[in-house]
């Protein structure tokens, strides 16, 4: 059965009461009311039918009944509170992608927490230390969940203001649908082999082909998020004028976009973009396809001005000179595995030999490296495939200073696009007690193997 906005928005779903003992039932909408300690959000994940082909419907899934979900925001240092309602058929979780978080919060099943089962809700609740671009999304049969459509953008604004009057979010997705708008495999082990399985009709916003209207003159802050399963975006902007002013949420001092940026799933970029004069128009590209256009609009006010730099957010600096090195090898089986009786996906890649299976509920209890709380470290990551890998670690930010494929001005993230035969080091402080994903964000490279657990204690 699904749901219409109308109903998701109205506060027509029901759900069963769980965790507090006694049986009962309540209701819950989508909304947000704000808190002295910050905004609380109540969020559907609730079956909807979507228009992607025109004349066609799509089965999606949604968050709040958009796709991408309802935008969540949340001021630096305040607590978020969702309370996350399951009315899909299935189990799931949500993630915070790129946040620094405790582990309880992390959202990843049989390591964090369970499943959230059809009918039941789970309180999320944490305070969000660093201001950025983040997104959220499942850690459960993921090729499928984020597949149909559950992701959705988080946005952490700074606490004191940055001179930005204007802003747009653009989430980037592709969809694994047919010419008649039906689902198409998710994750075909041939293309999980090689570079992920792609889909074929890609949008912004949940639109192909979408228009964004941009104020002419002004300067807007543009977050791009690159939430799709599989494609890295090589993103331009053609006779634009744009500045860079922070990656996967984390500020740099501005730069020229330049020619391209390439964006792997699970990261993000903020700009800042000067519209051009009223009815001018900016393609929004994937390499030579064209996403989308920015169009500038009419406006009353004068023209803007470049804002100052970000402000760092406060991540702990790795001491280079004392860290300890340790050394992760992404490669490829080898050889196929595929288990046909429990249906579980075949094992194609490995970390340092070991080839994560998702099925299994223990692999979390076999981390791949165990760290000293408080201690630096610096991670050689070396890629011996002939595939890109946007390698993603939970629950903590890492300092990139070094690659033998490309000149490095030091940033932090908590996503790192590892080019085909590339080696780069990044560096960290272990400074969040746990058990985390460190994983490939190419969700059907994580799926089949590429993906291994580190405890911090």
């Amino acid at each position: 059965m699904s749901f219409t906005r109308r109903q998701l928005l109205g506060g027509l779903v029901g759900l069963a009461v769980v965790g507090f003992g006694a049986g009962g039932a309540s209701r819950y909408w989508l909304g947000r009311r704000d808190s002295p300690v910050g905004p609380v959000y109540e969020l559907i994940a609730a079956p909807l039918d979507l228009e992607l082909v025109a004349g066609h419907q799509t089965p999606a899934w949604a968050f709040g009944g958009t796709v991408p979900g309802t935008e969540l925001r949340v001021r630096q240092g305040d607590w978020l509170r969702v309370r996350f309602v399951n009315k899909l058929p299935v189990p799931t979780t949500i993630h915070w992608h790129g946040i620094r978080l405790p582990l309880e919060m992390d959202g990843v099943p049989y390591v964090s927490q369970l499943p959230v089962l059809p009918g039941e809700y789970f309180d999320y609740q944490f305070r969000v230390p660093d201001a950025g671009s983040y997104w959220y999304h499942p850690h459960v049969n993921s090729s499928e969940q984020l597949g149909r459509g559950l992701v959705g953008a988080l946005i952490v604004e700074e606490r004191e203001p940055t001179g930005f009057k204007h802003e747009r979010t653009l989430s980037l997705k592709s969809w694994h649908v047919d010419e008649a708008g039906a689902f198409t495999d998710f994750s075909v082990p041939r293309e999980a082999a090689r570079g992920g399985t792609a889909g074929r009709l890609s949008t912004i916003n949940g639109v192909p082909q979408a228009i964004i209207d941009l104020p002419a003159g002004q300067i807007v802050r543009v977050r791009v998020l690159n939430l799709d399963n599989t494609l890295t975006y090589r993103l331009n902007l053609p006779d634009a004028e744009a500045q860079i002013y922070a990656l996967d949420g984390n500020p740099i001092t501005p730069r020229p976009l330049g020619k391209d940026y390439w964006l792997g799933p699970g990261m993000r970029v903020c700009l800042a973009i000067k519209a051009p004069a009223a009815g001018k128009e900016i393609s929004i590209r994937n390499g030579p396809v064209r996403l989308g256009t920015f169009r500038s609009v009419a406006n009353n006010e004068a023209p803007g001005a470049w804002p100052r730099p970000l402000p760092a957010n406060p991540i702990a600096e790795p001491d280079l000179a004392s860290a300890e090195t340790l050394n992760f090898n992404f490669e490829w089986v080898g050889s196929v595995s595929v288990n046909v009786e429990n249906g579980a996906p075949p094992s194609l890649w490995q970390i340092n030999g070991k080839a994560w299976d998702i099925t299994d509920k223990t692999c979390a209890d076999r981390p791949i490296a165990k760290l000293v709380k408080g201690k630096s470290y610096i991670f050689e990551l070396k890629n011996m495939t002939q595939y890109q890998h946007p390698i993603h670690l939970h629950g903590m930010s890492f300092k990139v200073i070094a690659s033998d494929r490309k000149a490095i001005i030091p940033y932090f993230t908590d996503t790192y696009l590892l080019g085909k035969n590339e080696r780069a080091r990044v560096a960290l402080v272990a400074d969040n007690p746990g058990i985390w994903m460190f994983h490939c964000h190419v969700i059907d490279h994580m799926e089949t193997g590429l993906m291994a657990a580190i405890e911090v204690s």
